[in-house]
């Protein structure tokens, strides 16, 4: 028998997830016995669930127990892939925020609420946020404020202000902040004109200054210490919720936003390459597929429709990433969620004991890696030896659909524009020994009208 508790669940004594002979599983411990029995016995669960708001789940055998003190133990489905706030994009954690103001007020209908308010309590399920934390609710004293107000400004609230009003790019502080942007910081680094918003003045500028003024109090005084009517609650909801759907961002045209319409082949030889990607796909016969360097998401379908059940479509652009979230909220389609990520600095593992929070190579490795007019990028733009990307390729993936493109070509003759080319070993020959001692070639076909050539690998 093999018992593994997950890294990053220990904060919480009211239970904690594990998997045991690979099948995953949340203990209820007995300290919170009754909460969960009555938010069970409320209908809460099954109404979140079946609207899709909170991950399903089962009761299971009580011998499945991790620790003699288990209340239930329960079987939740798996998510795909465990994201972190910090690499969604704007849309997607604004969706994850409403998600969460959704679930408090049906908790608040049924006389419970959320215990907190942690953007890592959401996942991203085919692009769409659901709450993973079966826990997080327990019952809800009338007259109290929402005890997760603070921690929603700072984890959701104060994040997209930032990226609204200041620079998207603020998004990174996430990051740094493992458990939310400080509302102080937040209210330094905002506009003064955020300052004459009334939402923005009281949820983040207002509450920062009482947050440091009651810094050693609860949240009660923090929140002016009056009791709050059930009524006004839900009033204070809605504020927070017309504070979140009033931010936007409009991903301006980028560089790489508008990379697929600025390629240096026709468009004939474009579907050409997008039929011999699905085609190497189906071929690796991949359950789970990492597109890197996705872009807005051309590809991933591809590879999608290749049969490919889960694809997680990577991007360095904020905007291309964008795109790609609204146009499958847009279409309804499943099978693929976008994610932020520089692939020069990828995730790492964070949090307690660097535990935590578990690195990009962590969460894998993936059945199938595209790597699609990338390593150009990595190899001149970032001086990344070709060596060191096909070690790291082989670490993130069993197969790696990879496109070579040499120097003769348009885009690598503008990466080497103004700069020296100390890249004598960047050459096809020079690719395939590097990516030798990792990888066997089951295919290498050229990409139509270019000097491009297309390669399936699987990992030795």
């Amino acid at each position: 028998m093999t018992l593994q508790v997950v890294a990053g669940s220990f904060r919480d004594p009211s239970g904690f997830v594990y998997t045991k002979n690979g099948t995953l599983y949340r203990q209820v411990n007995r300290v919170f016995a009754e909460e969960y029995d009555a938010v069970r016995a409320s209908g809460l669960y099954e109404e979140l669930a079946s609207a899709g708001l909170l991950v399903a789940h089962a009761e299971d055998d009580p011998a499945a127990a991790a620790t003699p003190d288990a209340h239930v133990v329960l079987r939740p489905e798996r998510v795909p892939f465990i994201s972190y706030p910090y690499e969604w994009s704007f849309g997607q954690l604004k969706d994850a925020a409403l998600l969460t103001l959704d679930v408090q007020r049906r908790a608040l209908d049924r006389g419970f609420a959320l215990r907190d308010a942690s953007a890592y309590n959401v996942q991203f399920v085919d692009g769409r946020p659901i709450l993973i934390d079966t826990l997080s609710i327990g019952r809800y004293t009338v007259g109290e404020p929402w005890i997760a107000y603070r921690q929603f400004c700072e984890h959701f609230l104060a994040p997209l202000a930032l990226m609204a009003h200041t620079d998207v790019r603020c998004a990174a502080l996430q990051r740094q902040y493992l458990n939310g942007i400080p509302l102080d910081l937040a209210s330094k680094l905002l506009p003064t004109r955020t300052r004459f918003s009334p939402s923005m003045l009281l949820h983040i500028h207002l509450h920062a200054r009482a947050q440091q003024k009651y810094q050693h109090a609860d949240v009660k005084a923090e929140t002016g210490g009056r009791r709050m009517t059930t009524a006004a609650l839900r009033n204070f909801l809605t504020s927070l919720r017309d504070s979140v759907e009033g931010l936007k961002w409009e991903p301006a045209g980028t560089e790489w936003a508008d990379y697929t319409t600025n390629t240096n082949y026709s468009d004939r030889a474009h579907d050409a390459k997008k039929a011999r990607v699905a085609e190497f796909a189906s071929r690796a016969g991949a359950r789970v597929a990492w597109d890197l360097g996705a872009n807005t998401g051309l590809f991933s379908r591809a590879v999608r429709d290749a049969g490919v059940p889960t694809v997680l479509s990577f991007d360095i652009d904020p905007a291309a990433v964008e795109r790609n979230h609204r146009a499958i909220k847009a279409s309804g389609e499943r099978g693929i969620t976008p994610f932020v990520l520089d692939l020069t600095n990828p995730s790492p593992a964070q949090g307690w004991a660097h535990e935590e929070r578990m690195s990009l190579a962590e969460r894998g490795p993936a059945d199938l890696v595209l790597a699609l007019a990338l390593v150009h990028h990595l190899a001149i733009s970032n001086n990344v030896p070709l060596e060191r990307v096909a070690a790291y390729l082989a670490q993130l993936g069993r197969w790696v659909v990879i496109e070579f493109v040499p120097k003769s070509d348009s885009q690598v003759r503008r990466l080497l524009t103004n700069r020296e080319d100390v890249f004598p070993g960047y050459t096809r020959e020079g690719f395939e020994a590097a990516f030798a001692p990792h990888f066997t070639t089951a295919a290498c076909v050229p990409v139509e009208e270019s000097e491009r050539w297309l390669y399936l690998l699987e990992r030795r």
